[in-house]
């Protein structure tokens, strides 16, 4: 299968690597699973196992004015939820490409610059990172053009709805709701908001 790892420099290494030794003993739709003899601190060995599946995206729209650009999605099998913009890395896809091809996929925008804000590996059983951009001055530039298996409404919400937001059971970004506790919980609700709407022009990619 393509190595995404190439495609995307900045993707962390999993907390336990799939060595180059392992055999892929089934590859599915989205998961393939990996199997290796892994030797044990006594000497035995045992048969370690873990999937690998594409990487994805998350991004959150900033429009010129300073609004967040949410979402509110359902999909076949799953209760609704609220959350980013996003969704799979093709092949040969970097982060900020999928990215930039998701919010005109989902949205039907575009953005002036995009930054990275959040890049990490949530299980250590599955090779799979995420990556989370901001996106800032995000316009209108056609419409959606949706998967058959997504229904999306976007709204668009000041910054005090996205952190009351962000705590809802129904959020589905969970890292982004750490990130916002742990923000309010230190008292750096301010820098929060500076980052979201204002930025680091040292991180931002023009798209112009």
């Amino acid at each position: 299968m393509p190595s995404l790892l190439k495609s995307n420099p900045d993707k962390p290494a999993s907390k336990q690597p799939i060595p180059e030794h392992a055999k892929c003993v089934f590859e599915g739709k989205i998961f393939s699973v990996y199997q290796w003899e892994q030797e044990m601190f006594d000497g035995s060995t045992e048969i370690f196992e873990k999937l690998r599946r594409p990487d994805t995206v998350g991004i959150v729209p900033i429009t010129p004015d300073g609004k967040v650009v949410v979402s509110f999605q359902e999909q076949p099998g799953l209760e609704p939820f609220c959350g980013l913009l996003g969704g799979r890395v093709d092949p040969g896809e970097t982060f900020l490409e999928a990215a930039e091809r998701e919010l005109l996929e989902e949205a039907g925008m575009q953005a002036e610059v995009l930054e990275p804000w959040i890049v990490f590996q949530p299980v250590e059983k599955i090779d799979w990172a995420i990556s989370i951009f901001i996106a800032r001055g995000c316009q209108k530039a056609q419409a959606p053009n949706l998967d058959a298996g997504e229904k999306i409404t976007i709204k668009t919400i000041e910054f005090e709805e996205f952190l009351a937001m962000a705590v809802r059971e129904d959020f589905r970004d969970v890292e982004v709701t750490l990130h916002v506790c742990r923000a309010l919980a230190t008292g750096k609700r301010d820098e929060l908001k500076q980052l979201l709407l204002v930025g680091d022009d040292r991180k931002s990619i023009s798209r112009k």
